[in-house]
């Protein structure tokens, strides 16, 4: 075996050993500390250089990726979202129209970013929401409806970077219009499969106790739900969409069909929280190239700034239903699409329209705002507790 590789599996299990026990310390979440550790390390060239370690240390944090967006559609039921009442979901969809309304305004005329960066300023990802679910609990109110706007900006952060992937490759021609039909099919095909699936549920419910039974020695609920995360991610491969949407439809089909598993959510969880999904923050953190901080810090505390103020404006739509601090956790916990401006930095920076700055600038505000909006959802969230206690 590589040193390598032997040098990145002994690093990586230390941290995963000891980023609980740093997180009660400090008093964060454990998702900040992974990611203030992998950039370190990543710093001193210890993990994520350029080895046969690399390789498979970042083909573990792509899994882990994916994993963490399986979570966030577990944690949405397609079934539970028609008893939402109609008044959250028109206050959802107002809080998106105006976040998209804001973005030019904001990203052009005030910061004058560079137009794949305005691009990235509305971006909304469920991913971090799952770590969120989990420390607070779906149920709470702010938190559903985070959820709620993060599975709805979910769909339209990745219509939008498909068609910005495309038209910076191709053009704005046949082929983006045969990409976005592709996905439009995929999405009306997923419909048709979520309502043909009730019907066969409804005709014959014994299936999901055969294929999930109640009494359960060899964990086919989990071999199940993983096979489905696969299958997924395959599909999307086979018809070049993001992967990542691939794995949240994958999440969202378990928990509507097999909500009745009530522990599988939490093996599912163990698994990805106890091993993929650290891996994945380690990973974000390690990426950052150092020798761009000081020219980058600047862009990055703007793109940062702007991305949460148009969030906290959008927030506005939530009066009368929520507490200043409550709209405050929304506006925050949807305020991380880590992913997804990834991804945008990536598209801009291989089709030569960002430069090396703007591009390390994103993935720099992309891991600020990690770390800042989970210290303040903390700060509030305490502050939301205490005055319901009282």
């Amino acid at each position: 075996m590589d040193d390598s590789i032997v040098s990145h599996i002994l690093l990586l299990s230390i941290i995963l050993v000891f980023s609980p026990y740093l997180a009660r310390l400090f008093r964060l979440q454990t998702a900040p500390i992974e990611i203030i550790i992998g950039s370190i390390l990543g710093y001193f060239g210890l993990i994520g250089a350029e080895s046969e370690g690399a390789k498979y240390f970042d083909l573990i944090a792509e899994i882990g990726f994916l994993y963490l967006m399986f979570l966030a559609g577990l944690e949405i039921n397609l079934k539970s979202l028609k008893r939402i009442p109609k008044e959250y979901l028109i206050r959802a969809i107002l809080f998106i129209l105006i976040l998209i309304s804001l973005t030019p305004l904001i990203g052009n005329y005030i910061f004058q970013f560079n137009y794949i960066i305005i691009v990235a300023l509305p971006l909304i990802s469920v991913g971090m929401l799952a770590t969120l679910s989990k420390e607070y609990g779906k149920d709470i109110g702010w938190v559903s409806m985070s959820l709620l706007i993060g599975a709805i900006g979910e769909v339209l952060s990745i219509t939008a970077l498909t068609i910005l992937e495309v038209s910076i490759a191709v053009g704005f021609g046949e082929e983006l219009i045969y990409k976005t039909f592709v996905l439009f099919l995929f999405l009306a095909s997923v419909l048709i499969f979520y309502y043909l699936l009730k019907l066969i549920f409804w005709w014959y419910p014994e299936l999901k106790n055969i294929m999930m039974p109640s009494i359960d020695s060899s964990d086919q609920d989990f071999r199940l739900s993983i096979g489905v995360f696969f299958i997924m991610i395959v599909i999307m491969k086979i018809i070049h969409l993001e992967l990542a949407f691939g794995a949240f439809i994958a999440g969202l089909f378990i928990s509507t069909f097999f909500h009745h598993k009530k522990q599988l959510e939490n093996k599912i969880s163990s698994f990805g929280f106890g091993f993929l999904i650290p891996i994945f923050f380690i990973h974000v953190g390690s990426s950052f190239d150092y020798k761009y901080f000081l020219p980058s810090i600047g862009i990055a505390i703007k793109i940062m700034l702007a991305m949460m103020v148009i969030r906290l404006l959008s927030s506005l739509t939530l009066i009368k239903r929520f507490r200043e601090e409550e709209m405050m956790l929304v506006a925050l916990s949807i305020s991380m699409p880590l992913t997804l401006l990834v991804a945008t930095a990536t598209v801009g920076y291989r089709a030569g329209i960002m430069e090396e700055v703007e591009y390390n600038a994103l993935i720099l505000a992309s891991i600020l705002e990690v770390i800042f909006s989970i210290i303040a959802i903390k700060f509030f969230a305490k502050r939301v507790s205490y005055r319901i206690k009282r």
